[in-house]
């Protein structure tokens, strides 16, 4: 939707206070699913899969950059946070990249974090066909992806109430997982028992080559698949036209990220790599699966599969749900074909979530062409759409507080702590991040895959420039009354 268009409801008529109700959006989300897709989001494959691959690279000291990574998303949600208070609308990143960075960036954001999201799509069904075939070897991996696809598909048509209850029962089985593979680790590391209780110690942690076995330069080269594991927090923010009480609900989903980034990453990975040693685990396996199989519970390796299962399952329906949010945001401000605007009977953008999926389906031919290879390609690409966005978030708070600093905004009723100062350690960081990718020749390539995609929306820029000179320019928003 367009800046002008902010707080007007569907049939034309004016928003009342804080309301603030996007064009024909349901308020269909509640608190309880609010909160727990803003839990779910930290939650990922990333943790499950992409784990296994970082522990062998970097040992126990991967948990340092977790916890380091960890504090930078608390900075980028704080600042999304602030924003979202400001001005609470669907799309926001593209909204507030439009607001004070001018309509170009508005229009790159939105459609690159809708390109985070198709490959993030990609990666989770590469996950889930995996893990899929952990109990049926026969099936072949773009078969089971094809599948998960069609089902998410069809419950994200139907309402935006089914996509929060279904989210909400995908979260709460990570969640409860999570928490029992915690305690259960604990319990073998107190008591002794099971196959793994005589090996299980702390001192796993340092008594294989120290805490940083192949040293601080590897285990730094590992925070481009950290930050891969925490795309999704920023979901919160894509819920704000749709939630139903956006000024209470969204700051205690953010103020709650800190102990969730401590309890289920930092936390999980210690007590899994104090009962397994972190020379036995592979990277193409989930650690989690790996710790469960070493400590013999019977069939818990099974379950905990069947939990990183639902993960994956759980990120590709947040998936599908903001590529057509993302979508509509940019048909409304003239940036998308005007089709993708429209709203099904069920109030959901069902055209810009069918060609998400359609585009999504090019994960399934990857598995049927390189089933090895399918995750590691599409999670660098994924990750480089990421960082662009929060960079554009962090960015746009900058100007922000600038603003409000200066008298021509209204201050927002959630600031951030320290104001724009942890905005800049986050930019530079991020920075930093977008480096070591560059650096690694593995990972390379996404950054020539988002060389290509920006050149492509440089050509589409000019050509919708030559077509309808007024989408670039930049326009006021009509601010309300929130918080």
């Amino acid at each position: 939707m367009t800046s002008s268009q902010v707080g007007k409801i569907h049939d034309g008529s004016e928003a009342v206070g804080g309301d603030a109700p996007e064009e024909g959006y349901e308020r269909g989300l509640g608190s309880r699913q609010v909160q727990m897709i803003a839990i779910g989001g930290a939650i990922g494959v990333g943790l499950f899969l992409g784990a296994g691959a970082n522990i062998a690279k970097a040992g126990p000291s991967l948990i340092v950059m977790y916890a380091l990574a960890g504090v930078i998303i608390f900075f980028i949600m704080r600042a999304l946070g602030e924003l979202l208070l400001y001005r609470p609308v669907s799309g926001s990143f593209a909204e507030y990249s439009r607001e004070f960075l001018g309509p170009f960036f508005g229009y790159f954001t939105g459609w690159t974090y809708w390109l985070m999201w198709v490959v993030t799509g990609m990666a989770e069904l590469t996950a889930a066909a995996i893990y899929v075939h952990y109990w049926f070897p026969a099936v072949h991996q773009w078969v089971t992806a094809l599948v998960f696809l069609v089902v998410l598909f069809v419950a994200n048509l139907i309402s935006v109430k089914l996509f929060g209850e279904i989210e909400f029962w995908f979260s709460m089985v990570k969640v409860t997982a999570l928490l029992g593979m915690i305690i259960i680790g604990i319990g073998v590391l107190t008591f002794g028992f099971s196959s793994a209780g005589d090996t299980a110690s702390v001192s796993n942690l340092w008594q294989f080559d120290g805490f940083f076995p192949n040293g601080i330069g590897s285990s730094l080269m590992t925070l481009q698949g950290v930050m891969f594991a925490y795309l999704a927090v920023e979901l919160v923010g894509v819920t704000a036209g749709e939630s139903e009480d956006p000024e209470k609900t969204l700051p205690k989903a953010i103020n709650t990220l800190p102990w969730r980034i401590a309890l289920f990453y930092v936390g999980a990975l210690t007590v899994i790599l104090c009962v397994v040693k972190w020379t036995e685990f592979a990277p193409n396996v989930s650690p989690f699966v790996a710790a469960f199989a070493k400590i013999g519970i019977p069939a818990g390796a099974g379950i905990v599969n069947f939990v990183v299962l639902t993960a994956a399952l759980s990120s590709c329906n947040s998936g599908m749900y903001s590529t057509g949010r993302m979508l509509r945001n940019l048909a409304e401000s003239g940036e998308a074909p005007k089709v993708f605007s429209k709203l099904s009977s069920t109030k959901t953008p069902a055209f810009g979530v069918t060609v998400s999926v359609l585009f999504m389906g090019i994960g399934v031919i990857l598995n049927y062409v390189a089933p090895g290879k399918a995750f590691g390609y599409v999670t660098s690409v994924a990750t480089a759409a990421g960082i662009w966005t929060w960079l554009m978030i962090l960015v746009s708070h900058i100007l922000y507080r600038r603003a409000v600093d200066a008298g021509r905004l209204p201050a927002s009723s959630f600031p951030a702590p320290g104001g724009a100062k942890c905005s800049y350690v986050a930019v530079v960081f991020l920075l930093f991040v977008t480096g070591l990718i560059a650096y690694d020749a593995q990972s390379r390539i996404c950054l020539y895959v988002m060389a290509v995609w920006a050149a492509a929306l440089a050509i589409g820029w000019a050509v919708l420039k030559a077509r309808n000179p007024q989408v670039t320019q930049r326009r006021e928003p009509e601010l309300e009354k929130v918080g």
